[in-house]
C-alpha cells in the first residue's frame, strides 16, 4: 500500500527572559529507501539561525546541526515539514534462513563484526530480572524465532499500560518492567535490551507514526519509537511494542540508532540564567496529502 503524506513537526522553547542559543542538532529527514520517498523538506526556525549544516552520523542517518548568533529572545520555535510516499512493506519472513528457523540460532562469522555492537546488554540490569522475563517470554513461545520476536513484542504490548510521556528522557528497561507502564521509548528499550539478552542484534528506531481513524494506535501526536531486529537472510525487520506492529505499517522512519541517546530528534543549548527555562512543547501531525488539499 502506498500513502501520500505530510508530516508537520513544531517544537518551542520558552523563556522566562530574553536569551541566546548555542548549536541545535536536528534528525528530522528521513532517508530514501524502498519503503518511503522524501518528495519535499521545509524547514523553519524563528529566530533564524546563522548557519545550518548537514552531515551523516555514523549509521547513515541525515543529520543538522543549527549555529545561532548573538541574537537573544524569549521562544525558540523549530517546524520541519516532510512531504512523503510511504510505502507498507511486507516483512521478508520467507527469506528467514533455515539456519535461524530456531531460537536460538547464531549469525553468521561475516556479519557478527557488524553487528556487535547492537548485540550486546548496554542497559543496567542488576538483579537480572530484565532477562531471566526475556528467557521466560521465549521458553512459553513454540520455539520459532519469529514467535519468540511476535510474543514478546504482543506480551508488551497487551500487559503494559502505555502513558504518554513528552518529557525528554527513558526509562531503563528494569525500570519500565517494574512498573509496568511507560511511554514508546521505554518499551522500544525494553524489547530492545531483552532481545539482545537473549543473542538477537536490535536497534532503536525514532520517526513518527501514522493514526488513520480506522486505528487505535498509541503515539500520535508526537515523536514515536519503535525498534528493528536484524535477522539472518531478512535484514532487519520493523516491530513497535506500543501498537503492536510487526513490519512497517503507519511507521515513519526517521533514523535508527544503537543506543536511544543517539536518535534524539532535537537537542541544544541555550545561554542564560539556570532559571530562564520555562519549558517546551511538541506537536507533532501526520496526514494524508489528499485530506490537506481538502483542507485547502
Amino acid at each position: 500500500m502506498r500513502r501520500h503524506l505530510i508530516v508537520r513537526h513544531t517544537t518551542e522553547y520558552h523563556y522566562a527572559e530574553p536569551v541566546s542559543f548555542g548549536r541545535h542538532r536536528m534528525m528530522f529527514r528521513p532517508r530514501d529507501s524502498h519503503s518511503l520517498w522524501l518528495l519535499n523538506t521545509e524547514l523553519s526556525i524563528t529566530p533564524a539561525p546563522a548557519s545550518i549544516r548537514w552531515m551523516y552520523d555514523a549509521f547513515g542517518n541525515s543529520v543538522s546541526y543549527a549555529e545561532f548568533g548573538d541574537e537573544r529572545a524569549i521562544c525558540l520555535r523549530f517546524v520541519s515539514e516532510i512531504d512523503i510516499l510511504h510505502y507498507e512493506a511486507a516483512q521478508p519472513t520467507d527469506l528467514l534462513l533455515d539456519s535461524a528457523q530456531r531460537f536460538p540460532f547464531a549469525y553468521d562469522a561475516d556479519e557478527v563484526p557488524d553487528l556487535q555492537s547492537v548485540m550486546r546488554v548496554h542497559r543496567p540490569d542488576p538483579d537480572g530480572q530484565l532477562a531471566e522475563w526475556a528467557v521466560n517470554v521465549a521458553r512459553s513461545s513454540d520455539g520459532g524465532t519469529l514467535s519468540v520476536l511476535v510474543d514478546m513484542m504482543e506480551t508488551i504490548h497487551r500487559d503494559f499500560v502505555y502513558l504518554s510521556r513528552p518529557k525528554a528522557g527513558t526509562q531503563e528497561p528494569a525500570q519500565t518492567l517494574a512498573l509496568g507502564t511507560g511511554s514508546c521509548r521505554d518499551f522500544a528499550l525494553l524489547m530492545i535490551e531483552a532481545l539482545r539478552s537473549l543473542g538477537f542484534a536490535a536497534r532503536f528506531v525514532t520517526g513518527y507514526i501514522y493514526t488513520p481513524r480506522s486505528t487505535n494506535h498509541q503515539g500520535g501526536g508526537a515523536t514515536h519509537a519503535w525498534l528493528q531486529v536484524y535477522l539472518p537472510g531478512c535484514g532487519w525487520v520493523e516491530m513497535d511494542p506500543t501498537n503492536g506492529i510487526f513490519g512497517n505499517r503507519d511507521l515513519i522512519r526517521i533514523a535508527v540508532a544503537r543506543d536511544h541517546r543517539q536518535a534524539v530528534p532535537l537537542s541544544g543549548s541555550f545561554v542564560g540564567t539556570s532559571s530562564a527555562f520555562l519549558g517546551m512543547s511538541v506537536s507533532v501531525s501526520v496526514i494524508g496529502a489528499e485530506a490537506e488539499t481538502a483542507l485547502a
